[in-house]
């Protein structure tokens, strides 16, 4: 079975076959370019850096804990049924 088109194809730009030499820079300037951006970066003091750590520790323990509970519980429920 053929498929009918109407009109002909739309046309595609060509794309780039790859990084020209010109878009790529070099290491030195990568690296300053790098130090210059981290020093943007607004950094958590040490109180927020305890509290978010805390805070994601808590959480994945909360998660370790449902996870393992419904494992013991799918467990038993397989070995009941199954076993």
């Amino acid at each position: 079975m053929a498929t009918q088109t109407r009109g002909p194809a739309p046309e595609r730009a060509a794309k780039p076959k790859g990084p020209d030499k010109q878009d790529r820079t070099n290491p030195v300037q990568f690296v300053t370019e790098v130090r210059d951006e981290l020093r943007k970066v607004v950094w958590p003091t040490r109180k927020e850096l305890i509290t978010y750590t805390t805070s994601a520790l808590i959480f994945i323990l909360i998660m370790v804990g449902i996870v393992t509970g419904l494992d013991y519980l799918f467990t038993k429920l397989v070995v009941e049924l199954f076993g």
